[in-house]
């Protein structure tokens, strides 16, 4: 499952990436991070302990010894074998000192893999980068791939591993951690899961271990003890949406299961604010795009919330038809903003159109959906170009351009239930989309006909172009193998899977022998 997707801008990514790589810095970091989880650990141990040893002692098992039940007369053995593991030691082959190994010393004029291995990993100025935030089998993890747009492929370039499933994902350029203090912006992802921290990695790290810097609480203990209630210093349940302030750049906005809504300084990770004002869960939250401290906010209690986070108090509320599933200002209008339902509706309002404390009505209501709008984008330089994916597993084009919704078109993109739908900062009209069956897509919108009928200049829509493929990852040898079993079956046993001729049955030979037959009668009755 793709549960978000997040664009990186050509250009934002270090050429080559660095492996990531301990220092005494970080080493004390990793341990004490690695002793909180050890420390969770025992006491979860000891607390299985004690239910083992209670169900132990339950007299009803007593005749079955269960304690020793997996004593055995071999394990003693298997023990002293595993002294003899290098028993042929003088086997192996060393090398004294001034010597070189040939196996693992390269001479001159020799090509060194290391630096074959660099131009692999190199990212050029004119890829973008698609972060990809998936889980399978239980396992989740943000996979970094790079988009080739001249040569349309798309390919993962590195991964990491995350600790419970993604919500949400932020990109930002603002150095955090170990390298704050470094000059640039460099390229980091803030990552939302069920877990109530966010983690923020630094992209240009290859093979990274921990994050570059949680904002949270992480100590579990304390975390049991309040969980799902509100805290004024860490969220207490699953983070459901970030937004980075590009105006206030220090500040990251999250909301939270927890019914929170909360703002980070960057530069410290502590939480600077909370606010309480839902009362469900808060499923979405977005800065202003150009009032540096307005803020948006929508949750499961069905209302909307626009404010100044320097005076919560005074809030602005609209009311929805169901729970609101994402919001989205308008970047043509900045006074107006979107908010998407799960009752498969969108809402346009005005901002400005508010009494007591009470927004106005919506502009108009858009019927997009028979499910849950579950992800909504706008394009980013062509006015009134609106775009839906649902858990209907469409995607539709809108033109709302004079207030006046129209559907342009829908598509099923064949990645399931549409979680994630993202236009592409650096080429627009490129939007990479994810749903509940893993796979990602980009659908180039500039070669579909209905959106250049629509959208385009007179010079574009009688220019007829072939509509471009959808691209999605790049798949292994191996993988496209085991996508077509029988091809490689045929190629272990050569001829023996070639087409088999149809034996006739028994009944087969009885229904010829009565065509025989009828057709002799005919031949004598036309003599």
């Amino acid at each position: 499952m793709i549960s978000a997707i997040s664009w990186v801008r050509k250009g934002a990514a270090a050429e080559k990436p660095t492996t990531y790589e301990m220092t005494e810095e970080e080493y004390t970091r990793i341990q004490d991070i690695a002793a909180l989880e050890i420390e969770d650990a025992k006491k979860e141990l000891k607390a299985k302990s004690q239910l083992d040893q209670d169900i132990l002692n339950d007299p009803a098992l007593k005749d079955f010894d269960l304690d020793k039940y997996d004593d055995s007369d071999h394990d003693s053995d298997q023990e002293q074998g595993s002294a003899h593991v290098f028993s042929k030691i003088k086997g192996l082959s060393y090398y004294k000192e001034g010597e070189e190994d040939p196996y693992i010393t390269f001479k001159d004029g020799e090509d060194d893999p290391e630096e074959d291995e660099s131009d692999e990993v190199r990212i050029f100025g004119s890829d973008n980068l698609l972060l990809v935030a998936k889980t399978e089998d239980d396992i989740s993890n943000i996979e970094v791939c790079v988009f080739e747009g001249e040569s349309d492929n798309l390919f993962v370039h590195h991964d990491f591993m995350l600790p419970a499933f993604p919500l949400a994902l932020e990109w930002l350029d603002y150095r955090v951690g170990r390298k704050a203090q470094e000059p640039g912006g460099g390229s980091y992802v803030a990552v939302a899961t069920f877990e109530p921290r966010i983690e923020i990695w630094d992209l240009d790290t290859m093979d990274g271990m921990y994050p570059d810097l949680v904002l949270g609480c992480m100590d579990k203990k304390q975390l049991r003890k309040c969980r799902g209630k509100p805290h004024a210093e860490f969220h207490t349940d699953a983070v459901m949406s970030l937004s980075w302030n590009k105006n206030v750049r220090n500040l990251l906005a999250s909301s939270s299961a927890d019914t929170t809504v909360k703002l980070w300084d960057l530069n410290t990770a502590k939480c600077v604010q909370s606010y309480e004002h839902h009362k469900d869960k808060v499923q979405a939250v977005q800065w202003h795009p150009t009032e540096a401290s307005v803020m948006l906010t929508g949750g499961y209690d069905q209302r909307v919330a626009a404010f100044d986070s320097r005076a919560p108090t005074a809030i602005s509320w609209w009311t929805m038809d169901a729970d609101v599933e994402s919001i989205l200002w308008d970047i043509h209008s900045p006074s107006h903003f979107f908010v998407a339902t799960e009752a498969g509706t969108v809402r346009y309002f005005d901002i400005r159109n508010v009494t007591n404390g009470q927004g106005a009505a919506p502009i108009y209501t858009l019927v997009a959906h028979d499910e849950a709008v579950s992800a909504m984008d706008q394009h980013p330089t062509v006015a009134g170009l609106l775009v839906t994916g649902s858990a209907d597993e469409t995607v539709k084009v809108w033109d709302v351009r004079e207030h006046k919704p129209s559907m342009v078109i829908s598509r099923n993109l064949d990645v399931g239930s549409v979680f994630a739908a993202r236009f592409c900062p650096d080429e627009p009209m490129l939007m990479a989309v994810g749903g509940s069956n893993g796979e990602s897509r980009i659908w180039d919108m500039s070669t579909n006909a209905d959106v250049r009928s629509t959208f385009g200049d007179a010079s574009v829509r009688s220019m007829p172009v072939a509509e471009k493929p959808l691209v999605g990852l790049q798949k292994d040898d191996d993988e496209e193998e085991d996508d077509n079993p029988d091809a490689v079956i045929a190629e272990m046993h050569g001829d023996a899977m070639q087409p088999l001729e149809a034996k006739p049955s028994d009944d087969d030979d009885e229904e010829e022998d009565d065509e025989e037959e009828e057709d002799a009668a005919m031949a004598s009755d036309s003599e």
